[in-house]
């Protein structure tokens, strides 16, 4: 991907922010080690740095930090100094602009409109002149939807361009993005890329940016600085020198470097291949296990006396037709035709909104059909039924495990190692093989160092972690999985890969909503590709 080159704002002074650290660390709460120890870092105003390091080296910490929103409450967690303009980083009200990794964290209120016009009033910035710049700024991001919107129908991908929307409308000096293109698809990887370089050319902000797409921001920023694993800065130069000059060691650290993908453990066997109507067809090898049949799913659901409706038919052996699984809700996917085999991969991809992740959770058992049937198998039901949506939630976390797209959806306990001990006893899951499983599982997603933080305390990377093992401690029969590999570093990514691969091989059927290209070969996963009619008649590839 070939980004617009860096260019400085017109006039004699930029209005960015002087970032400074002297010796600055970190130490959250609870933790062995710390986060970010010794930091000595000059960032002068306008600068544009792409600040990367493995999983877990204390990036988002940092960011959070210069936005002030980090709190030393007992004096034990903060050490050396860290400066916003001369000045410490919470003390400088709307000075930075913070865009999250899980951008679901930073959504307020329930109109787009007011979502994003939420800094500007909190800034008290005149009422005439907030709503023009909250249109600018949907329109740099591409957010394309009338301000009364709501927030709650958004895709993931479109929280994210929300909460970009919010930060570039307040105007800040400092601009702190993490991981801003982390769930988008490659158009909306561009045009938020763009969006942000425009922004910042009118402006003069600085900018410090957390991505593991490398490729996306080389050659738009002035400098790399990269942090080690320890939590101290390694690397800090021009992208040239420093992705190419350091280029093996930042590979074997885990750093993403553009045009090098780490290798992982074929597939026995590849679903990629030719497919059937609209989705992934039925394969020619492998156990049934899943099953849809003109398939309609809706970000709305059906009411309690539908739903009740649908189980009576359902019962007296009548067809589910439409007036009892709410004909009238607005179909984000339609027509869907596809089954689930052991051994089998599964990727659902397409642009931001075309119900990629509306789907998943429809064939996962979490939200009902508005439109024909999802079907589970008998080597997949065991007697629970072929309706998944009708199982208790023991039947149904040891025969499909859910990855959700935001991890905190699914975090319920206070320690890692609880989080992961949940769910094989509620399967039922004797003793000795859940603590098997979880010490493998916390040995092999590097999370071993991690068994008593508390799950939201963790680094994005750290919690997508997490939640993909969560689903595998119950070793379920099909994985659904939402975005699995966001925000991991190289190493992580590979690692994930090869369990997945093994458990593919093991005959677990894998479904994947991702925008993960090496993600998709590496699993050697058929595609189906959701988006207007037009692309749907050409989808699978």
């Amino acid at each position: 991907m070939t980004a617009p080159t860096a260019r400085r704002p017109a006039g004699p002074v930029a209005r960015g922010a002087r970032v400074e650290a002297r010796g600055f660390g970190w130490h959250h709460p609870g933790r062995e080690r710390a986060a970010l120890r010794d930091i000595d870092l000059v960032v002068e105003p306008g600068e544009r740095v792409l600040l990367l390091g493995p999983s877990g080296a204390g990036k988002s910490t940092f960011l959070h930090a210069l936005a002030g929103v980090l709190h030393d409450d007992d004096g034990q967690s903060r050490s050396g100094e860290l400066l916003l303009d001369g000045t410490a980083p919470e003390q400088a009200r709307g000075r930075a602009g913070l865009v999250q990794q899980d951008p679901e964290s930073q959504v307020v209120l329930s109109r787009v409109g007011d979502d994003t016009a939420f800094g500007l009033e909190n800034l008290a910035v005149p009422r005439e002149l907030i709503w023009p710049r909250v249109r600018a700024a949907l329109e740099a991001v591409g957010l394309d939807l009338p301000l009364d919107h709501s927030t709650a129908a958004l895709s993931g991908g479109q929280k994210q361009r929300l909460a970009l929307a919010g930060a570039v409308a307040m105007s800040p000096g400092l601009l702190l993005l993490d991981e801003p293109t982390a769930n988008l698809d490659p158009d909306g990887v561009r045009q938020v890329r763009d969006a942000v370089l425009s922004c910042l050319d009118r402006s003069g902000a600085t900018l410090l940016v957390v991505e593991h797409r490398v490729a996306v921001w080389a050659e738009a920023v002035d400098r790399v600085v990269v942090l080690g694993r320890d939590g101290g800065i390694t690397h800090d130069g021009p992208p040239g020198r420093v992705l190419g000059a350091a280029a093996d060691e930042l590979s074997r650290a885990g750093v993403w470097v553009p045009g090098r993908v780490p290798p992982t453990r074929a597939p026995a066997r590849s679903s990629a291949g030719p497919a059937g109507r609209l989705a992934g067809g039925t394969g020619t090898d492998g156990e049934a296990l899943l099953s849809a049949g003109a398939l309609g799913v809706s970000r709305g659901q059906p009411s309690a006396r539908q739903l009740r409706a649908r189980r009576r038919a359902r019962r007296r052996g009548r067809p589910v037709d439409d007036t009892t699984a709410g004909r009238d809700l607005p179909t984000a996917v339609a027509d869907v035709e596809l089954g689930l085999r052991r051994g089998r991969a599964l990727a659902l991809t397409g642009p931001n909104g075309a119900g990629k992740s509306t789907l998943a959770l429809t064939l996962a058992g979490l939200l009902a059909p508005v439109r024909g049937t999802v079907r589970a198998r008998p080597p997949l039901d065991r007697g629970a039924g072929p309706d998944p949506l009708e199982w208790s939630g023991r039947q149904l976390v040891a025969r499909i495990g859910t990855v959700f797209q935001e991890p905190e959806h699914q975090f319920l306990r206070a320690t890692v190692r609880a989080e992961l001990e949940h769910g094989p006893r509620l399967a039922g899951t004797p003793a000795a093989e859940r603590e098997r499983r979880t010490d493998e599982l916390l040995r092999r997603l590097r999370l071993s160092h991690l068994v008593d933080a508390n799950p939201f305390t963790l680094s994005g990377g750290e919690k997508r972690r997490l939640s993909v093992a969560t689903v595998l401690a119950t070793d379920p029969d099909v994985l659904v999985l939402d975005e699995p590999t966001f925000g991991q570093d190289a190493l992580t990514w590979a690692e994930l890969v090869d369990l997945l691969v093994e458990l593919l091989d093991a005959g677990t059927s894998v479904l994947a909503v991702t925008h993960d290209e090496d993600f998709v070969r590496a699993l050697g996963a058929e595609v189906l590709e959701l988006g207007t009619p037009a692309e749907r008649d050409r989808a699978v590839r």
